[in-house]
């Protein structure tokens, strides 16, 4: 892995990639490396920049600097070590040792990462270890390439090629790898078993490795791994068996992939456990770099869901502290948009389209809804999340329980006043 530099220079007025949350910059002299700058801009449902939240942008950076330097340091794998240790259903699955083999190696040097630090905007300082005094949305990342799969086509029919995949280096592996340490009612794979005939939930339950019928709010024995193809127009559900055949970088590295990608998800619930919260889900993206597997992209409160258990009188209500809550917000306050959005989707897979071009040709007819606006009010809510996850960081140590409770019960009582709360116990109590 090459080395990062102490300082950069700063030069932001021409990105390089313009996404729906950051931008990213070339670092003048180093072409192995970017700057990445997360924006106050939100995205749900793959549609682009539809909503702003104050104070994400440097939300955003500031867990991401948080996360990328508990993955690189060993005394943090030593803590959380006993933990993974102690999951004895999943140990035993560890027949081949790979996952006592990496956890070993991670307690002695650390994850390998993409991430150089939080970078001072004054001073272009980058901060490998520790924060500035004034938290910045600008992180210091070395540069991956990102190879999208080429569309083909034959009797109307289209797929992707993934063949170059087999010949590259240093590149970002096509996959999501979303591990999950249970199931919320938002999950992808509950919406999928549920519209399986009998037998198709069995084989569908087989492949993820799990033993029981799946239902929301119930935690697994051990995390699984789901993946998702990356580099599609839509992101697609596929096997493991599909995943590395595409993910071009073998079966031994694959199987190393995916083991670390469920211990990275260790680390990431021990940080959010700090905080009274409960990690359900997330998102890695992982880039090989000759023999090595590196943790990249972003990992924040868009690539995860975790909540907040809060009790009103028989109910348990399971709170978002992640863009799932803009999500749950959508289907609950605007659900004929939310409706047109799926159904944009559905003619793009069909038609092999891209689905913001179904969407937004939909939407110019008068066929769809157009994208609403978010009630600010929702959005102030939405905010004090990310000031609490600064607060964190800023005085670690310090118990948050009692603000997230606060903040979730906030939630709640936009939903009962809106005249909503109904529509959002389905979603989020028991």
């Amino acid at each position: 892995m090459d080395s990062f530099p102490d300082t950069i220079e700063l030069k932001l007025d021409r990105p390089s990639y313009t996404g729906s949350v950051q931008k990213l910059y070339d670092v003048p002299g180093r072409p192995d490396l970017l700057i990445s700058e997360t924006s106050v801009g939100g995205s749900v449902f793959d549609v682009g920049t539809i909503f702003t939240i104050e104070g994400s942008d440097i939300g955003r950076a500031s867990f991401r600097h948080l996360v990328f330097q508990e993955l690189q340091n060993p005394e943090a794998w030593r803590a959380v070590s006993p933990i993974i240790s102690g999951e004895a259903s999943l140990m035993q699955k560890d027949e081949s040792g790979l996952i006592r083999g990496i956890l070993s190696r991670f307690c002695e040097k650390g994850a390998l990462t993409h991430h150089g630090g939080m970078v001072e905007r004054e001073s272009g300082r980058v901060f490998a270890r520790g924060f500035p005094p004034r938290l910045s949305n600008l992180t210091l990342i070395k540069k991956y390439a990102v190879i999208k799969p080429e569309p083909a086509r034959v009797l109307g029919w289209h797929f992707y090629d993934y063949e170059k995949y087999h010949h590259k280096d240093r590149n970002v592996i096509p996959l999501e790898y979303i591990v999950r340490l249970g199931i919320t009612s938002g999950s992808s794979i509950l919406r999928k078993h549920n519209a399986m005939s009998d037998s198709g939930k069995r084989d569908y339950l087989r492949e993820l490795g799990i033993d029981t019928p799946l239902s929301p709010w119930v935690r697994f024995a051990h995390p699984i791994v789901d993946l998702t193809t990356k580099y599609e127009p839509e992101d697609r559900n596929i096997s493991r068996q599909e995943g590395a055949l595409i993910s071009g970088i073998g079966a031994r590295a694959f199987s190393e992939s995916l083991v670390i990608a469920i211990l990275g998800a260790y680390l990431l619930q021990n940080i959010f456990s700090r905080m009274g919260l409960f990690l359900w889900d997330l998102k890695w993206e992982i880039a090989r770099d000759g023999e090595d597997l590196v943790f990249v992209d972003t990992i924040d409160t868009d690539s995860v869901r975790v909540t907040f258990n809060l009790v009103r009188g028989s109910r348990s209500y399971f709170v978002h502290f992640n863009k799932q809550a803009m999500r749950d917000y959508y289907k609950i306050m605007h659900g004929d948009w939310y409706n047109a959005v799926n159904e944009a989707k559905g003619v793009a897979a069909q038609s092999g389209r891209p689905f913001t071009e179904v969407l937004a040709h939909g939407q110019k007819r008068k066929d769809y809804p157009p994208t609403p606006e978010v009630d600010k009010a929702f959005l102030h809510i939405q905010k004090a999340k990310f000031e609490m996850i600064q607060s964190f960081i800023k005085n670690q140590g310090h118990d948050l329980r009692e603000e997230a409770g606060r903040i979730a019960g906030t939630e709640i009582d936009y939903y009962t006043s809106s005249g909503n709360l109904e529509q959002y116990e389905v979603l989020n109590s028991v």
